[in-house]
């Protein structure tokens, strides 16, 4: 049997961590490693107990979760994944933390088997694409970044990445090979300066690149 994927749960509600716990460890592959109440706790935590995703509130009094999210990614080598959980899907937090490097955002009301499956997403590197959301939360910060010279071919697959779709759905799609999808993906985000999709996404909305039309 592989081992389990293993969980950092960040809340400043004692509550919703002890809920968090409980949902998580009744999945056989998933078990809680440790708990944080506030984001000054997180890196040594991190540092430490090597947790493979962190479920990350954004927001608690001192540090919140984008400063927390940014501390993780800058200081800790091989971060884990970090997935926001938020109360308010149309929260600037929520997109503060995803600019920062959040891998995906999941909502507090989620069901027990969303939230196991997006810590699961999670731990393969992947990341949690929620298109219709992503385009609102982007849809103020338009402009606020200059465009990246792409080629027509990663354009394209940028395109359908913010679309939501998986390497091989992309690679269905366009009639190429799944490792070719792989490595113009990996060129943009190279171009992007991006740490993964999410990112990527993140900065082709605010740069303008992707109209709302286009990720429909």
């Amino acid at each position: 049997m592989s081992e389990a994927t293993t969980v950092l749960v960040v809340d400043d509600e004692p509550l919703i961590r002890s809920g968090l716990r409980a949902l998580i460890d009744a999945e056989p592959d998933l078990t809680v490693v440790g708990e944080a109440a506030d984001g000054a706790e997180v890196v040594p935590l991190v540092r430490r107990l090597r947790p493979d995703v962190v479920l990350m509130d954004v927001r608690m009094p001192g540090i919140d979760g984008i400063q927390a999210t940014t501390a993780i990614l800058d200081s800790v080598p091989e971060p884990p994944s970090i997935v926001v959980i938020t109360t308010f899907e149309h929260d600037d937090h929520v997109y503060g933390a995803l600019r920062a490097g959040a891998t995906g955002f999941l909502l507090k009301r989620c069901q027990p088997e969303e939230l196991a499956q997006a810590i699961r997403i999670a731990a393969r590197g992947e990341s949690l694409l929620f298109p219709a959301a992503i385009r609102r939360l982007a849809a103020p910060h338009r402009a606020s970044r200059p465009q990246v010279e792409l080629t027509e071919r990663e354009a394209e697959i940028l395109r359908l990445v913010a679309r939501g779709m998986s390497n091989g759905e992309i690679a269905a799609e366009l009639f190429i090979g799944v490792q070719t999808v792989k490595t113009h993906v990996g060129n943009v985000l190279a171009k992007l300066g991006a740490r993964d999709r999410t990112q990527a996404v993140v900065f082709a909305y605010e740069s303008g690149f992707i109209s709302v039309s286009d990720s429909r």
